[in-house]
């Protein structure tokens, strides 16, 4: 129960938050995502494969041949895009982090003041309310709350903080008010040492995409180094010499080595978190642009997010009872309570907060209970859900729930304030009060592009379930008919049917809308959470990914992985599509970077095995690697993709690489061995070799573009033409000479070849990924029943 406290408290002076700032005890949060520009430079520069190819730059000088340097421009180049990209996002983030910096009420020299949290010492006395998050450990000096630890220990129970109680940062407050001093900030906090535990653990914490593409990259940094010194030992016993086995050994390397993989990735991301940066759009895990891309459902609340946040309350409707417009006024503001609802009634009612006086106990609002309670010398009163404090008959309210309104029940009560265990018989109605929010401009057209986009929608609000469905089918929300009361739903497996079966919960507990979340991933969804508010904040943390408005409070920004700044519901399809876009391209351009490290990976082994020298140089590997998968992937890396991303990233892109990959490695082998038997030069051999893999190279190329636009065509023939023109005009940087007649045909005879091979192996692995998807979805189903 909350007692009302006024304790004469002024706070810190200037001269000891100066004094205490001099000592370190500031409260400097640390961010887990923020990185330095020496940090940017040092992960750009001091990387694995950098030092591969200092040594690669370092044996090819050794050995004479400085034409096969054409590949370090590249490394080069590719290291300050990288560095140049993550300096500008940065720029642009760091500005972002200054709006979204949340603050906080302190009492100094005693006078209140709202400061940037970062700005608090240790000492400092704070103000707290509900939906406040606390920003650093803390004792409670006056007042009462209820704290919710969920996002520190994982337990959902709201927790009673009293005078002499201690407060964890990170922990949110989850009604009532109250007074605390700081005793612990910054790095000292709580939050900061399990952010400083998260940091050190934050590969734990990446993508499927990011951490199969590590596992790929890891792979590929430990085969190259036994594969290429296998390769150099083999070209120096077979009395190649020095520079021919070291020209074999740079070019298989190199082509194994997948940096430009890695480079797409991060810089993409980047630039996508830049993009939304723009749009006053903030991540705070960079891991939830996937996620993004994958969601199939979105759970949204009402308040906040289907309607504006502003609560107003439209009329009052008296049951007869004299002098209940006084007690109401009264109640309204004893009640430490300043979340939207009580403020709308207070200026419906044209009364302040703060008249306690004659107050003998109370207990706020909270999500849980559904209603608040006071008892006065007069009785004791109640506010709250018809359905909770009147039971039966809250059917009185029915005809306004129809019409859309949100209605709360002032009643008086016999007994004391209830905590939890309300007996509606003893309750008497006294007004039924009428709310209303206005639906968010543009959330008909939002929800309108969910619906095409094949996300479904899944309202989950507090309020009545008809209520809800009526706000939502204002809103352009299909199967708004379709709603159920969430307080039937009483177990597991009730909660699994219902969200197969139902569009609207209403009624909903913080506690269940998390187990809704919930059974809808157990379901196989991936699943998006809306909202703005601490009754939010247990399902936001257990969603694939959360999002949260900043009109909100500050818990539930700080809670979620991506906040909309502006508070703008209709930003929502340009984030997914952001998501989208950059998944679905990155996907679709790995396939062009490890069909190359695939193929390159078996002709390295066929050459040991086979004891024959690697057929290609560095610089032809250099040559295929800018036009056919370089230049092609970034361009369509930027284009739009709106489809939905499913399935396992590197299982997806494996299979689709596959059929190129194998295609080159058959004609390559196959081609060196003709070719030998016909006395053809090592020399063009390598020429027709390298022209065989650009040909394949661009058939894989029109597959993963297809359907082909306008865009597309100009990129592909774009590509052609600047390979056929670096071949005419720069041949002795790369490498290429005029073919013999003998050579040429075996060439277009190959080349022929390629094309009916690439198409069957393309076939064969589309069977396999059918066949996969198909178990994959067989098994979902069998373990849904």
């Amino acid at each position: 129960m909350d007692q009302n406290f006024q304790p004469a408290i002024s706070g810190l002076s200037s001269t000891e938050v100066q004094k205490q700032m001099i000592a370190g005890k500031q409260n400097i949060q640390i961010d887990k995502t923020a990185k330095s520009v020496s940090d940017i430079i040092k992960e750009n520069v001091f990387t694995y494969f950098n030092l591969i190819f200092a040594v690669l730059a370092v044996l090819v000088c050794l050995s004479g041949q400085f034409r096969n340097l054409t590949f370090l421009p590249v490394v080069i180049a590719n290291m300050f895009i990288g560095i140049i990209q993550e300096l500008r996002a940065k720029k642009v983030l760091d500005k972002l982090s200054v709006l979204s910096q949340p603050k906080t009420r302190v009492i100094r020299d005693g006078v209140e003041d709202c400061i940037n949290t970062t700005d608090l010492v240790e000492s400092d006395i704070i103000l707290l309310q509900s939906g406040d998050q606390i920003p650093a450990d803390a004792v409670v000096v006056g007042g009462n709350l209820n704290v919710n630890e969920s996002l520190l220990t994982g337990e959902s129970d709201e927790i009673e903080k009293q005078v002499g109680s201690e407060l964890m940062s990170g922990s949110f407050v989850v009604s009532g008010s109250a007074m605390a001093r700081l005793t612990k900030v910054g790095a000292q906090s709580y939050i900061s040492k399990l952010t400083l535990e998260a940091k050190e653990m934050q590969g734990a914490e990446q993508s499927e995409m990011v951490k199969s593409i590590n596992r790929f990259v890891i792979a590929a940094g430990i085969a190259i180094i036994p594969i290429g010194a296998a390769l150099f030992i083999q070209g120096m016993m077979n009395e190649n010499g020095f520079s021919a086995s070291v020209s074999s050994m740079v070019a298989a390397v190199i082509g194994m080595i997948p940096e430009g993989l890695y480079l797409l990735v991060s810089v993409t991301l980047v630039v996508s978190a830049t993009r939304l940066a723009t749009k006053k759009v903030m991540l705070h895990d960079m891991k939830s642009i996937e996620t993004l891309a994958r969601v199939d459902v979105l759970c949204v609340d009402k308040t906040g997010t289907i309607t504006e946040p502003e609560m107003k309350l439209t009329d009052i409707i008296d049951k007869g009872t004299t002098g209940s417009m006084e007690i109401l006024k009264r109640y309204v503001s004893a009640l430490p309570d300043n979340n939207i609802t009580m403020e709308a009634i207070r200026d419906y009612l044209e009364v302040k907060q703060g008249n306690t006086g004659g107050i003998l106990e109370s207990m706020p609002f909270s999500s849980k209970y559904k209603y608040s309670g006071a008892r006065f010398e007069s009785g004791t009163y109640l506010m709250g859900a018809p359905d909770i404090i009147l039971g039966e008959r809250a059917s009185e309210t029915n005809e306004y729930t129809e019409q859309g309104k949100r209605v709360l029940v002032f009643a008086s009560y016999n007994g004391f304030v209830p905590d939890g265990d309300l007996d509606p018989s003893r309750s008497e109605p006294l007004l039924y009060l009428l709310l209303e929010n206005p639906i968010r401009e543009g959330a008909e057209e939002t929800f309108k592009y969910f619906g095409k986009q094949g996300v479904t929608i899944k309202v989950i609000s507090g309020d009545h379930p008809v209520t809800v469905s009526r706000v939502a089918q204002r809103a352009g929300i299909e199967g708004t008919d379709s709603y159920v009361d969430a307080q039937t739903l009483k177990d597991d497996a009730a909660i699994a049917k219902a969200v197969d079966t139902y569009t609207v919960f209403g009624r909903v507990t913080p506690d269940k809308k998390r187990q809704i979340v919930l059974a809808l991933q157990d379901a196989g969804h991936t699943v998006a959470m809306t909202g703005d508010g601490v009754n939010d904040i247990l399902a936001m943390k257990d969603a694939d990914c959360s999002i949260a408005m900043a009109s909100g409070s500050d818990a539930a920004v700080q809670a979620a992985q991506v906040a909309l700044l502006d508070s703008d519901f209709s930003r929502m399809p340009q984030i997914v599509a952001e998501g989208r876009r950059v998944i679905g391209n990155i996907e679709r351009s790995a396939t062009l970077f490890l069909t190359k490290n695939m193929f390159s990976l078996l002709l390295a082994i066929f050459s040991i095995v086979s004891a024959m020298a690697y057929p290609l140089q560095p610089a032809q590997i250099s040559l295929i690697s800018g036009f056919n998968i370089g230049i092609p992937a970034f361009f369509l890396a930027m284009e739009p993709n709106k489809k939905r991303i499913s399935g396992h990233f590197m299982a997806k892109v494996l299979l689709k690489a596959m059929p190129a990959a194998l295609t080159d490695f058959l004609a390559i082998s196959a081609l060196v061995m003709v070719g030998d038997l016909f006395g053809l030069e090592s020399g063009e051999i390598a020429v027709a070799a390298t022209f065989l893999l650009a040909i394949v190279g661009f058939i894989i190329l029109i597959n993963i573009s297809a359907p082909l636009n306008k865009y597309r065509v100009i990129v592909i023939i774009g590509c052609i033409l600047g390979l056929v023109g670096c071949s005419f005009f720069l041949s002795n940087l790369f490498a290429i000479s005029f073919l013999s007649p003998k050579c040429t045909i075996v060439f277009i005879l190959f080349a022929i070849a390629t094309e009916p091979c690439m198409r069957y192996l393309t076939m064969f692995f589309s069977w396999v990924e059918r066949r996969i998807s198909g178990k994959t979805v067989k098994r979902q189903v069998e373990d849904d029943e």
